[in-house]
């Protein structure tokens, strides 16, 4: 049986925060990987294969690292990654004992990395000193595949990993609790290259000829979804927040995706991330989805990845008015 993390939470800060400074915490995020999720091969594949990496990089210097949580936290490792493989000296102490010094060295490190890594700010709030020296994994892990991506392109990262969270959101009404599904590297270029896939060929094709495939699905959607008094008229953005995506699904299938489940009006890229990765779980459990799909690119309105969907639905359900008036 799984724990109650929300109820946890709760719990743990009636107990060490006083009431007083409880207003301090409204607002504050926090996502934890479901129990299931750190027990995913995938993601224990993940690990080793960063450990390793790390251990390769600095195996000169005599650092052998055995635990991401554990050995990462106090800025150590990172400092001497970013001066091997970024040449990024730095002036801080080489072993910090205190946990004030600790945050002050992973900060100076994490500045430093900020200026090299130049990635989006939605990528680098991924992570952050307190996330780092707290043990969190999943910020570890977030950070460390940015740093081999960027200063290792070559590696050829396991492809796919994701993890079922909780986020975790206090408020003046209490702590909101939703989970969903946050992947961790992308599809890798061996799944983007995957010619069994038919979409990768009707890509090669002009663009009337992609043009004429998306306006045979257009129509099918639109047939499907006119008893909901929906339309679409552009494939390249109206699935992106999921709603329709998950709409379409439900009537195919002949059920109503009740409106708890998801986000009807999301407005954030974590509530499309949750439709999209509930959209992708249905197609899933009926075994539809032959190709992997990372729900990011659906909400990136990635043309392969959406097509991949609603083709796997048009071919599936394309029948399904015929059926029904004969």
């Amino acid at each position: 049986m799984d724990l109650d993390y929300s109820e946890i939470f709760a719990q743990a800060s009636i107990e060490t925060k006083p009431s007083e400074d409880i207003e301090g915490f409204l607002g504050e995020k926090r996502k934890i990987i479901q129990p299931q999720s750190l027990k995913d091969p995938k993601l224990e594949e993940l690990k080793t294969f960063l450990i390793d990496w790390i251990n390769g990089s600095l195996h000169q210097e005599h650092i052998v690292v055995k635990s991401l949580e554990e050995d990462l936290f106090d800025g150590l490792i990172l400092h001497h990654l970013l001066a091997r493989l970024g040449d990024v000296k730095l002036d801080v102490e080489e072993i910090a004992l205190t946990a004030t010094a600790q945050k002050r060295k992973l900060r100076v490190v994490m500045d430093a990395l900020k200026q090299k890594l130049r990635l989006p700010e939605e990528a680098m709030q991924k992570w952050s000193v307190e996330q780092i020296h707290s043990r969190d994994l999943l910020a570890t892990l977030h950070l460390l595949v940015a740093m081999a991506k960027h200063f290792k392109p070559e590696l050829e990262l396991p492809a796919s990993v994701s993890v079922e969270v909780l986020l975790l959101e206090v408020s003046k009404n209490g702590i909101k609790s939703e989970k969903m599904i946050e992947y961790i590297t992308d599809q890798g270029v061996v799944a983007e290259e995957d010619t069994s896939n038919p979409m990768d060929e009707l890509l090669k094709l002009g663009a009337q000829k992609v043009n004429t495939v998306k306006q045979a699905i257009l129509h099918f959607v639109n047939k499907n979804l006119f008893n909901l008094g929906l339309s679409v008229s552009s494939m390249d953005s109206q699935f992106s927040d999921g709603v329709i995506l998950i709409l379409l699904i439900g009537q195919l299938n002949g059920y109503f995706v009740h409106l708890n489940d998801f986000c009807f009006r999301p407005t954030t890229t974590s509530e499309m991330l949750r439709n999209v990765s509930l959209a992708l779980e249905l197609l899933k459990d009926q075994g539809l989805l032959q190709h992997p799909v990372a729900p990011e690119d659906i909400v990136s309105q990635d043309v392969k990845a959406t097509l991949s969907v609603l083709y796997t639905l048009f071919k599936k359900y394309k029948n399904k008015g015929r059926a029904e008036d004969s």
